[in-house]
């Protein structure tokens, strides 16, 4: 693993055509507590990611395998999710502020700006989805 990716080990769940969806289980740090059956506080959430594998590699259900993405892609999907709409929702407050619009209109101008954000990022998902690759490998 290259210092410039991210990687999670999974479960396949199915495989077929090129494209293997495994099932990642992301546990907090509490989980590996010998109490945190005790204390409540151990958290974990399962996701499911489809991946692109090698068109010489099979992968049977079960199997245990890594999950690599580009550590930019995380970064572009922090920036789409979080700085773009922050972003746009100061500078609808703030530039209606500047103009003397009531609070009332400055906040939900802010809010409705960032929901019309979400849609088009809801639009364009399939376009989105195409620059965010996962690759699979064998452990």
């Amino acid at each position: 693993m290259g210092s410039n990716e991210v990687s999670h080990v999974g479960k396949v769940i199915s495989a077929e055509h090129g494209s293997v969806t495994v099932e990642i289980v992301s546990e907090s740090a509490c989980s590996a507590c010998h109490a945190s059956g005790l204390c409540g506080m151990s958290e974990s959430a399962t996701r499911t990611v489809t991946a692109f594998a090698g068109p010489s590699e099979s992968y049977e259900p079960g199997e245990t395998v890594e999950v690599v993405m580009k550590t930019s892609m995380g970064l572009k999907a922090v920036w789409i999710s979080y700085v773009i709409p922050l972003a746009v929702f100061i500078i609808l407050v703030l530039s209606l502020s500047a103009v003397r619009a009531d609070e009332l209109v400055c906040g939900l101008a802010g809010i409705a700006g960032v929901g019309l954000y979400y849609f088009l990022i809801w639009l364009f998902r399939d376009r989105l989805a195409d620059s965010c690759v996962f690759v699979v490998r064998k452990l």
